[in-house]
């Protein structure tokens, strides 16, 4: 099962967020929040692993602490 663990404000972020985790060796997948239609400028839901979950939070929590 798939668990949100950021919601990035644009698909720009949530990209650079995705490589940054998937360069740590985790399963990323991004989901548009709300409309599909929301395309570049919409917000983007970050989805690891259940699994993963806690270790990408982590991760993601020191990367923007930096």
């Amino acid at each position: 099962m798939w668990t949100v663990v950021y919601i990035a404000p644009s698909r720009a972020i949530a990209e650079n967020l995705k490589n940054f985790l998937t360069a740590e060796g985790m399963l990323v997948m991004l989901r548009p929040v709300g409309s599909p239609q929301g395309g570049e400028l919409g917000a983007f839901e970050i989805l690891v692993p259940e699994s993963e979950a806690e270790e990408a939070h982590e991760l993601l929590t020191g990367a923007m602490s930096n």
